[in-house]
């Protein structure tokens, strides 16, 4: 892999040693830290402003499932920006989503586009049936080093089994970073699991 300047520079403010801070809570004053390995505990009302925050309208907040917001979601910065069975949108910081080179990592694309796509697939069914990822797949085509990233989802498939949605990730200048494709099955709550 051939890197660039901005690739193989040590970011600003990253200084050798362990790292300082508290080790009980998050270093921006949340009031929860998410711990690898625990999935976090909200209350409902926690839950509810955390939904808020991410954009969330409140007309969803019943229809996704039993964390409300994904842990993930929340950990990587993803905030809403539309929601509908038509078009999704969401915005996510290159901060604190990086690999090792300082660019995006391929992975927070995939997070990104599956968040919207399997949304996308449980407001297909208006909240009353559960949906599971069976397939994504991604083609990077730009690197990012800092700045907002902008997910847009929109369907291919809105069957009653599957749905199939494209994910186009871009920059703030509109440049095309990645597509991405994600199929969702969609699951009758009521078989009988053997």
């Amino acid at each position: 892999m051939v890197m660039n300047d901005a690739q193989t520079e040590t970011p600003a403010g990253l200084v050798d040693g362990p790292a300082e801070g508290p080790a009980d809570g998050p270093a921006d004053g949340s009031p929860h830290a998410f711990v690898p390995g625990v999935t976090p505990q909200f209350t409902r009302a926690e839950l509810t402003r955390l939904m808020i925050e991410s954009g969330i309208p409140q007309r969803f907040h019943g229809q996704l499932g039993k964390l409300g917001l994904s842990p993930l979601t929340a950990k990587m910065g993803i905030v809403f920006q539309e929601m509908s069975v038509e078009r999704m949108v969401a915005t996510m910081p290159v901060a604190g989503n990086e690999q090792n080179a300082g660019l995006l990592h391929g992975g927070a694309h995939l997070v990104l586009a599956e968040t919207l796509g399997s949304i996308a697939a449980v407001l297909h069914t208006q909240g009353e049936k559960p949906v599971v990822g069976i397939e994504i797949s991604a083609t990077h085509h730009r690197g990012l080093t800092a700045g907002t990233v902008t997910g847009t989802c929109t369907p291919i498939h809105l069957g009653g089994t599957l749905t199939t949605h494209e994910i186009v990730m871009t920059d703030e200048q509109g440049r095309r970073l990645s597509t991405a494709k994600i199929t969702n099955m969609i699951l009758d709550p009521n078989r009988q699991r053997k």
